[in-house]
């Protein structure tokens, strides 16, 4: 087994554990995070159904953000469908037999990698463009854009420029869930874009690209808007009181 296999064997086994056990943490502490105020953004819906209407389609077609500004909204957009249906095909590599719908997605994925780095490079345009948002963006902002464009380009440059051997990468991937390492392909453009992705996995959870999973626990999104209904108690509120009722 060549030193290149046991090396990204292992690099992606603790990206993969850096990834899932951080998301974890920082959902856990999204969840218990207390929300002490009634604060959902107006307009905002006032039954629980429409707050998941909302959120449905908050996360979908980027319903505030449309409203706040087009050209974000815009390169956004692209970037984050692109990315979906980038991350849905490369379920190819990672099942076996390969899932009914991913073929049907073939005529569609040759433009997706060019939207992603599209919709990517206006997102980071507007850092040095726009100027109240070029005056706060650090230089974390700039660092993960241009990853993302990394991991982008150079699978763009795979697909179109220098072919890797995908059965053997696809064997390497399905060989280290089942813990049957395979041989890794070494082309030096695959190891590049498999870095890039082993370290956005190692960043994620300490980056400002959690608020993937951020969202949803947002007050001014998932929160309805009934503060004539119903009194607002927040769940630290309610354990103060119960304790100084047992007091008394």
């Amino acid at each position: 087994m060549s030193a290149v296999t046991v090396i990204y064997a292992l690099l992606f086994y603790v990206a993969t554990a850096i990834l899932v056990i951080g998301v974890a943490r920082k959902i856990y502490i999204y969840a218990r995070a207390p929300q002490p105020l009634k604060i959902p953004t107006t307009p905002a819906p006032t039954t629980r159904l429409g707050v998941a209407a909302r959120m449905v389609r908050e996360v979908t077609v980027f319903e505030s953000l449309f409203k706040a500004n087009k050209w974000t909204w815009l390169f956004g957009w692209i970037f984050h469908f692109c990315l979906f249906v980038e991350l849905i095909w490369h379920l190819r590599y990672f099942t076996e037999p390969v899932l009914a719908f991913l073929p049907w997605m073939q005529w569609f994925i040759n433009f997706t990698g060019y939207g992603m780095v599209l919709g990517l490079l206006g997102l980071w345009g507007r850092r040095f463009l726009v100027d109240r948002v070029r005056y706060i963006s650090g230089p974390s902002d700039h660092l993960m854009l241009a990853l993302l464009v990394a991991i982008g380009a150079s699978g763009l440059a795979m697909k179109f420029l220098v072919h890797t051997d995908i059965v053997a990468l696809k064997a390497f991937f399905i060989g280290l869930m089942t813990l049957n390492w395979q041989r890794m392909p070494a082309d030096p453009l695959l190891l590049i874009h498999l870095t890039l992705v082993a370290l956005l996995m190692i960043i994620f959870p300490v980056s400002k690209l959690l608020h993937a999973p951020g969202v949803f626990f947002s007050p001014t999104r998932n929160q309805v808007d009934n503060p004539r209904e119903q009194r607002w108690v927040a769940g630290w509120t309610a354990k103060l009181d119960n304790t100084k009722a047992a007091g008394n």
